[in-house]
């Protein structure tokens, strides 16, 4: 019974910061308030991930959210040291493959390998190939491969699928979002608006689904 009044007063506190931010990304675009209630969210969810830190799962979701925290510490307050913040994130990819592997899923390596020497080979032809990219590309082919591993378990990696999926959606809002800088056109389309709110409309409840994918045992 306090276990389920713990993750509703979670829910609660993380549904009002959500329909917070996205009010203020709505009406208010670029608030100094919007940024804080978003890290504060991620924050909460660190938080509530260590009250279930009693259990290995639960250790190693409080790791990988306690790198998201530094991750959005860089891309979302600092807005700089950008290379940082994504290595951090490839870090939380580490992490969560280690927790697959200990759930016994099948970690589809030859997929792995491959998408990241594809992605990085497309990189290098575009001559795109930079540090920021590299490590761009090798930490969402990390995460794609873990979201398509969490979901094959079926019930069993349900929540915490989801909620990488939702990760992924984040991030291609990440990237048409940034696409804006080399074209232009994109600047002014509704895809680009659609991007600029749905990064943080994707990202907080994939935390929040995370976190609520610890394993009592």
């Amino acid at each position: 019974m306090a276990g389920r009044i713990k993750a509703g007063c979670f829910l609660g506190v993380e549904a009002a910061l959500y329909l917070g931010f996205l009010a203020l990304d709505l009406l208010r675009p670029g608030s100094g308030w919007a940024l804080l209630l978003k890290y504060g969210a991620v924050a909460l969810c660190f938080l509530a991930a260590l009250d279930r830190a009693g259990t290995e799962d639960g250790r190693l979701v409080c790791a990988a959210l306690a790198f998201t925290l530094a991750a959005d510490w860089f891309l979302l307050i600092l807005d700089s040291f950008y290379l940082a913040g994504v290595a951090c994130f490839c870090v939380v990819q580490a992490i969560y493959l280690l927790r697959l592997h200990r759930w016994g899923a099948g970690l589809l390596w030859p997929l792995r390998v491959g998408l990241t020497v594809a992605a990085l080979a497309v990189a290098a032809l575009l001559r795109a190939l930079e540090p920021l990219t590299a490590v761009t590309l090798c930490y969402f082919a990390e995460l794609a491969c873990n979201t398509v591993s969490a979901l094959r378990l079926g019930r069993r990696g349900r929540c915490f699928g989801l909620g990488l999926l939702l990760f992924v959606g984040c991030d291609l809002c990440v990237g048409l979002h940034n696409l804006a800088a080399f074209l232009p056109v994109v600047d002014t389309g509704p895809l680009f608006s659609f991007a600029q709110v749905g990064m943080w409309l994707f990202y907080l409840p994939s935390q929040v689904l995370i976190t609520l994918s610890v394993r009592k045992k």
